[in-house]
């Protein structure tokens, strides 16, 4: 079964915002997906996310 996402407003400098926009285009991605991308690379060069589980062990 796939993860729920948590929804959250977000505000954003229109300047950040708008080079976001541009670097999720370059890659293609959605601006949210690149959002996310980003975050989760730093969570994990930080040691702040565990290590994603299989589907095998989740459903455990």
């Amino acid at each position: 079964m796939a993860k729920e996402k948590k929804a959250f407003p977000l505000r954003l400098d229109p300047d950040i915002h708008r080079a976001l926009e541009q670097w999720a285009a370059d890659e293609f991605r959605s601006v949210n997906g690149h959002i996310e991308f980003l975050l989760r690379e730093a969570l994990a060069k930080a040691g702040r996310l565990g290590k994603p589980r299989l589907d095998a062990e989740q459903d455990k």
